[in-house]
């Protein structure tokens, strides 16, 4: 006759769920970058550290990217063991 408690639990959140979401996020980044590459093949001159040549534009960007990330993960990575360095003794200190 009513609806008991469990019927007005909404569904769990599970792993299956949440890799289905990234994998259909990952599918939609990805079209959106063969989409980027697609419209920015134009030739472009680049220069760098007394190297030239000339690439497309996409690939450019994207080595630009790439690089950024890079070295976004260097320094992340470098203030995270700085971090647990200056933890430690104080988690030896506190047992």
């Amino acid at each position: 006759m009513g609806s008991s408690i469990e019927d007005s639990r909404p569904v769990p959140v599970t792993r299956t769920s949440v890799a289905w979401a990234g994998v259909w996020a990952a599918a939609l980044v990805s079209i959106a970058f063969i989409v980027f590459m697609l419209q920015n093949t134009t030739l472009t001159q680049v220069s760098f550290l007394g190297l030239h040549g000339t690439l497309p534009l996409a690939v450019a960007m994207l080595i630009a990217m790439v690089s950024g990330i890079l070295l976004t993960l260097v320094l992340g990575t470098a203030r995270i063991t700085q971090l647990r360095r200056l933890a430690r003794p104080r988690r030896r200190h506190n047992r």
